[in-house]
């Protein structure tokens, strides 16, 4: 079976979850945020590697947050970017060449599922790529911001899917794309936008509610309370 080196951009300084407040060190049972986050892939048998991109001043918080974890060999920092982009071409720079497949996976989402990872990374060999995905469930509204402002026009939104993580990919496709990217890397928004850019398919995968970022206080209490009420991850 093809491997996967999973990369982990933390390098974000948690703006919208609180001032003096880092989000992947926070307690969720007990367990810091990120080290529910590399658990998830570090046990499995095709993840050869998992490579933490963070600035240089927190790579000693976030070591110790692992706990034991952080002794396993397949573990790997490197310093992040200015923005997600940066962060995720710098953490290629950690994976070798002989690596075939990579995903990129928010250190910020705890709760992704075996079952969920199991089926992106099996869609990504099948196509090339692959991302799971939710559909848009409100009304989407196009207006020139900033409000108030007329609106222009309703998107139909069966057409519409909220993207998650992980996005998983051909390394070399994904180092190509980056080396060709029309757009200043601080525009993207997500790393299959990379591989669109440069004119490659990108598949959907189903994706899962549980599977939640947390940016703020309250999606920590949510994640919370899906552990509390026994939901299966």
């Amino acid at each position: 079976m093809d491997e996967f080196a999973v990369i982990l951009p933390a390098a974000g300084r948690s703006a919208r979850f609180g001032p003096g407040r880092a989000k992947l060190l926070e307690a969720l049972e007990g367990e810091p945020v990120i080290r529910w986050s590399v658990r998830a892939f570090i046990g499995r048998a095709d993840v050869c590697r998992v490579v933490i991109a963070t600035p240089s001043d927190n790579m000693g918080e976030l070591s110790g947050a692992l706990g034991d974890l952080a002794r396993n060999p397949r573990i790997h920092f490197c310093v992040g970017g200015d923005c997600r982009a940066q962060s995720v071409r710098n953490a290629l720079g950690q994976v070798p060449s002989e690596v075939k497949w990579v995903a990129i996976h928010d250190a910020a989402r705890p709760l992704v599922s075996q079952a969920l990872i199991d089926r992106t990374f099996a869609a990504a060999r099948q196509h090339g790529a692959a991302v799971p995905a939710l559909p848009v469930t409100l009304t989407i509204k196009q207006a020139a911001g900033p409000l108030p402002a007329p609106v222009q026009r309703t998107v139909p939104r069966h057409t519409l899917w909220a993207m998650q993580t992980p996005q998983a990919m051909r390394r070399d496709q994904l180092l190509a794309a980056f080396d060709s990217c029309p757009l200043p890397l601080d525009q993207i928004t997500d790393d299959a936008q990379v591989l669109e850019l440069a004119g490659l398919e990108v598949w959907l995968v189903e994706g899962e509610d549980r599977n939640l970022k947390i940016t703020t206080p309250g999606d920590l209490h949510i994640a919370k309370m899906l552990l509390a009420n026994d939901c299966q991850i």
